[in-house]
């Protein structure tokens, strides 16, 4: 089982819209968004769940991302396209990716 993640900023739930499969999850504090995709039974490579290898970067279509990986530069971080679901949650209520 993939740990999960908390910051101070994870206060409520994230609703996280999985474009290509048609599927909106709540995803709640303490959760990882790849536990709750993998959850949901959406097939995600099973990446390292620490930010640490990058195998579950996905592409961001909406919403701002909670940054919390060690992979992505500090330029990737400030554009927002992708971020690593294993360990970053949300800085918007809701998160739009390409899953």
């Amino acid at each position: 089982m993939a740990a999960t993640h908390e910051a101070d900023s994870d206060a409520a739930p994230v609703q996280v819209v999985c474009e290509t499969a048609g599927r909106v999850l709540l995803v709640p504090p303490g959760t990882s968004i790849l536990q709750a995709v993998r959850d949901a039974g959406l097939e995600v490579t099973l990446p390292c769940a620490d930010g640490l290898c990058g195998a579950c970067e996905t592409r961001v279509l909406e919403g701002r991302p909670e940054h919390r990986d060690t992979v992505l530069t500090a330029e990737e971080h400030a554009l927002g396209d992708t971020m690593l679901i294993c360990v970053s949650g949300a800085r918007t209520p809701r998160l739009v990716l390409d899953l």
